[in-house]
């Protein structure tokens, strides 16, 4: 039984903060979020996001009427890419403190919620003397930010409901997360109806990131029951939804199951935080900005659960069951159940290994290096179930190249 690796003379925090109105219809919340902001005296925001999400989805449709109903004046940096970078969030502050903004609404996924929280932080008055790379490279201890709002538009980030943000830092080949108070949004939107446009491939990818986060958080050292009793659900719901919106797009059932998973994967990591796959997937987009962080993420995490699974069995057997259904939570289950796992990510369509996207086995030099070196990245390698050595991380690595099978 998974109980049996609770520490129950171990304190931990439980988490959850942000007003997060979830559900079909969802969207029509922003009515109440600017009366919000209006009786706070807030007239005036930075909106971020990319050139496409906030139009496709239909948010803009929605968002800006109220907007312009309620008397508040916006400003739009739609500039964001995946991976978002330092430049990218100053080029955001500076457009925002050139209107006055004194909240910031994030229209995406990870990125643009990401990119908004960054913004939030550096629009504060406290923090005015700063910049995006001071954030990243922890120059300070941010303790302020502006009011943020999620609106997001995918299925796996999670971001819209924790403390979390990432950033690339370009000329280093850094990217570091940030985990802090301040950036707690004051209010989500997770409506299963803006996210039908998702591509088949980023409906995967977000799922799978889902996956990914509760995977990490249940097997922390600073895991909790909650954290597990959430992991087992997440995954249940991705393996039985995933394979519906990716060939019924429009099915708002499906959506709002995996939006679900993600948002309770987003409040399992807040509690239960993230290890070895994160770690080692934030160098491998420092160095390929254009690779989708899930499918980075997919393609260590077999690796990642035989490397694992010794020490923690009972956990991935009970979260994994209905994946790879039969295991009994012994250590010795470690092969299978990372083959059983690489086969359902084939089977579900993402058959990518690290060779497939270009890495070569000369860049796990630089890979293991950054994952090390990047500011940030050592917190979670320390919370891994297993000693994460560098020969480990360079074993996964190795082991991701190509199929274990």
């Amino acid at each position: 039984m998974w109980e049996t690796k609770m520490n129950i003379n171990q304190v931990v925090e439980i988490r959850t903060r942000t007003l997060c109105y979830f559900g079909v219809g969802a969207l029509q919340k922003v009515n109440d979020i600017c009366d919000w902001l209006k009786n706070q005296g807030i007239d005036k925001v930075l909106i971020c996001t990319d050139k496409i999400v906030y139009k496709v989805t239909g948010v803009w449709d929605v968002l800006e009427p109220v907007l312009k109903s309620r008397g508040i004046a916006w400003t739009m940096y739609d500039e964001v890419v995946p991976n978002p970078t330092v430049d990218g969030i100053d080029n955001a502050v500076k457009m925002g403190k050139e209107l006055g903004a004194c909240a910031v609404f994030g229209i995406g996924g990870g990125s643009p919620i990401d990119t908004c929280k960054s913004a939030a932080v550096l629009l504060h008055p406290d923090n005015a003397q700063y910049n995006a790379r001071d954030l990243y490279t922890f120059k300070f201890n941010p303790e302020k930010a502006v009011p943020i709002i999620a609106i997001n538009t995918t299925h796996g980030t999670g971001t819209e409901v924790d403390r979390f943000a990432v950033a690339s830092i370009p000329e280093k080949e850094y990217k570091p997360a940030l985990a802090v108070d301040c950036i707690y949004p004051v209010f989500a939107i997770d409506d299963p109806s803006i996210m039908t446009k998702l591509p088949a491939n980023q409906t995967r990818y977000t799922s799978i990131d889902a996956v990914n986060h509760v995977t990490e958080a249940c097997t922390s050292l600073v895991t909790n029951p909650y954290v597990v009793m959430m992991a087992k659900e997440a995954v249940r719901l991705v393996a039985r939804y995933m394979p519906q919106a990716v060939a019924h797009p429009d099915d708002l059932t499906a959506r709002y199951y995996l939006l679900y998973a993600s948002m309770i994967g987003g409040i399992d990591f807040d509690n239960g935080l993230l290890h070895l796959t994160h770690a080692m997937e934030h160098p491998l987009s420092a160095i390929k900005p254009d690779l989708p962080h899930g499918l980075g993420l997919a393609m260590l995490l077999p690796a990642v659960i035989k490397y694992t699974y010794p020490a923690v069995p009972e956990i991935l057997a009970a979260i994994y069951e209905p994946i790879v259904p039969g295991l009994q939570g012994v250590p010795g289950e470690a092969e299978e159940c990372a083959v059983g796992v690489e086969q359902w990510l084939f089977n579900v369509g993402v058959t990518e290994k690290l060779q497939d996207l270009g890495y070569k086995e000369t860049d796990i030099d630089k890979l293991v290096h950054l994952a090390f070196n990047t500011p940030s990245l050592g917190g979670l390698l320390g919370v891994a179930p297993i000693k994460a050595t560098e020969q480990v991380v360079r074993g996964i690595f190795e082991d991701s190249m190509t199929p274990l099978l």
